[in-house]
C-alpha cells in the first residue's frame, strides 16, 4: 500500500486566500469602470434616445465587412492616433470590441484611446458574444440575428438575472 503524500497548504483554489472585502470591493469596482458587456450595450442601444457612448469596432475591414455592431464606428485599432480627432467627440465615452474574448484588440484600442484622452471602456465577449448571445449584426448583405447560443444567454429571456 502506498500513500499519498499530505499537504497542510489547502486546495488550489484557497491557496492564495480571497482578498479583504475592500481590497475586493475597490478592484471589482475598477474593474466595472474599464468594462461593460454585450448584454448593457445591447440594452443601452435598443432604449429610445442616444446610448451616451459610441461603441468603436477595433477590428480590420475584412472583418468589420464580415459582421459588425449595427451602429458601431469602424477604427481599427492600427488606426485610432491617426483618425480618432476626425471620428470622435473626446466629450463622448468610447466603448471598444474586437472579435472575441480570446483577442485584445479591443484593449490596445482602447489603450490607444485613452494615450488620446478618451474615456473609454472595453465592451466583453466582443463580437462573438454580440452574436452568441442573439443580437441583430449587419454584413454588407445586410441585417441578421441568430438564435442565442444556451451556454450564454438564458432561454426565453434577454435578462440573465445578473
Amino acid at each position: 500500500m502506498t500513500s499519498q503524500p499530505t499537504s497542510t497548504a489547502p486546495h488550489s483554489v484557497l491557496r492564495v486566500p480571497p482578498a479583504s472585502p475592500a481590497a475586493a470591493a475597490a478592484h471589482f469596482g475598477a474593474s466595472l469602470a474599464f468594462h461593460t458587456d454585450v448584454s448593457d450595450v445591447a440594452v443601452a442601444f435598443a432604449a429610445d434616445g442616444d446610448p451616451g457612448f459610441v461603441l468603436l469596432d477595433a477590428r480590420s475591414t475584412e472583418s468589420w465587412d464580415q459582421g459588425r455592431v449595427p451602429g458601431a464606428v469602424h477604427l481599427p485599432t492600427a488606426a485610432v492616433a491617426e483618425r480618432a480627432g476626425n471620428l470622435l467627440d473626446p466629450a463622448v465615452p468610447v466603448v471598444t470590441y474586437c472579435w472575441g474574448p480570446g483577442c485584445n484588440g479591443a484593449a490596445r484600442a482602447a489603450l490607444a484611446l485613452a494615450e488620446l484622452g478618451y474615456h473609454v471602456k472595453e465592451m466583453l465577449g466582443g463580437f462573438e458574444y454580440w452574436v452568441r448571445e442573439g443580437f441583430e449584426f449587419e454584413t454588407r448583405e445586410g441585417r441578421e440575428r441568430r438564435g442565442p447560443d444556451p451556454l450564454t444567454a438564458p432561454a426565453g429571456s434577454a435578462d440573465c438575472g445578473c
